[in-house]
Parts: C-alpha cells; sequence; structure tokens
C-alpha cells in the first residue's frame, strides 16, 4: 500500500448524503476515475469493565476494534491514545472470551461504506458512514501508491484532493506529523478512520444535545400559555 489521507466531506447545503456522494462520485468520473469494486471500514467500540476499574475512581479506558476490506484477514484494535495491534480475524472471538475486562458499548457500531476508483496511481474510496440504519456523513480515502513516506508526497496528494474536493480539501492528517519520515503503514490508515469515527459521533451528539433543548423551550412555552 502507499500513503493514505482519510478526510470527511461535509454535505452540501440542500442535498442529502447520498446526493453529496453521488455528486463527487460524478466529479471523479468525470477526470477519468474507474470503478474498481467496493470497499467498507467498521468500528465497535469497547469500554473497559466495572469490575477492573476498582474503588480509587479510575477513568475507564476505550478499545476500537476495527476491520478493513482492503485487509480481509486481519483486525485491528485501537486503544485510546494508545498503540493499534494488528490480529488476525480471531480477535473477534477473543474479544467474547475477554468480556470480564473489555465491553462492548451499546449502539457502538459505526461503518463506511461505498465505491474504490481508481486514477492513475490514485485509489480513492468515496463511502456513506452509517450508524445503525441511518447515514450520519461521508468518508474521502484517497492513497497514492508509489509512495510509502508521507513527507515525500503529501504536496501531491493535496493536489490532487483539491482537484475533486476544492474548498473542502483537509489539512495534512494528524498521524503524518507523528510519522513525518516513516514508512506508511496499515494502522496508519486505521488510526485516521478512528479520528473520523469519533469526530462523526460528537457532531451527533452536538445534534441530539440541540434537538433535546429544542424540544424542552417548546414544552416550557407550551406549559406557559396555562394560567397559574
Amino acid at each position: 500500500m502507499g500513503v493514505t489521507c482519510v478526510s470527511q466531506m461535509p454535505v452540501a447545503e440542500g442535498k442529502s448524503v447520498q446526493q453529496t456522494v453521488e455528486l463527487l462520485t460524478r466529479k471523479l468520473e468525470m477526470l477519468g476515475a474507474e470503478k474498481q469494486g467496493t470497499f467498507c471500514v467498521d468500528c465497535e467500540t469497547y469500554h473497559t469493565a466495572a469490575s477492573t476499574l476498582g474503588s480509587q475512581g479510575q477513568a475507564g479506558k476505550l478499545m476500537y476494534v476495527m476491520h478493513n476490506s482492503e485487509y480481509p484477514l486481519s483486525c485491528f484494535a485501537l486503544f485510546e491514545n494508545g498503540p493499534c495491534l494488528v490480529a488476525d480475524t480471531n480477535f473477534d472471538v477473543l474479544m467474547v472470551k475477554l468480556k470480564g475486562f473489555f465491553q462492548s458499548a451499546k449502539a457502538s457500531k459505526i461503518e463506511t461504506r461505498g465505491t474504490r476508483y481508481q486514477y492513475c496511481d490514485f485509489l480513492v474510496k468515496v463511502g456513506t458512514v452509517t450508524m445503525g440504519p441511518s447515514a450520519r456523513g461521508i468518508s474521502v480515502e484517497v492513497e497514492y501508491g508509489p509512495c510509502v513516506v508521507a513527507s515525500d508526497c503529501w504536496s501531491l496528494l493535496l493536489e490532487f484532493l483539491q482537484s475533486f474536493l476544492g474548498s473542502h480539501t483537509p489539512g495534512a492528517p494528524a498521524v503524518f506529523g507523528s510519522r513525518h519520515d516513516a514508512v506508511y503503514s496499515p494502522a496508519d490508515t486505521m488510526v485516521q478512520y478512528m479520528e473520523l469515527f469519533n469526530k462523526i459521533r460528537k457532531q451527533q451528539q452536538i445534534l441530539w444535545m440541540g434537538r433535546d433543548l429544542e424540544r424542552t423551550s417548546s414544552l416550557s412555552c407550551n406549559f406557559s400559555q396555562y394560567p397559574t
């Protein structure tokens, strides 16, 4: 694999998630990109079991178990602010046996699915991010195949991203800063997806909180109409 940049594409004004995805893929096809199958990246969150925290008021840690269709024989376990463990697919079975230490967070499954496009030396994946049955965002992954060192090809990646993302072109991923001159690895891509998924989760939490406040405000206004 080469060097990869993963980013979020905002939904176009007046458009749905699916319509924005179609606009993006149409731009790619106009550039000359060709479809090369589909892809899927998923993530499930686990938190430290309460029984292991003791009575010292320790904060629980999170672990993200992820899969990427580009690596069908591997499973990635990413610890919060920690390392990324790359294991075989049987790791999922191991997590069931470790339920005394790590427990799956309710409704934590999040994934992105979409189409792969090949354009010269670039592999582009535009996906719809879903939580449960609902679309929550858009992911864009661009990989430059001939290079394995981020500092050697970021300017080229940036130029290509600008060609179809325009003003929504992202900055350099944080992982590039920590591995500026190191050989890029699949784990670096999974770290970017973990950050993207967490960003979308937080956006949804803010949205839900805003709706709850609106509902509460509406109820207060309705009650104020009645005499006391």
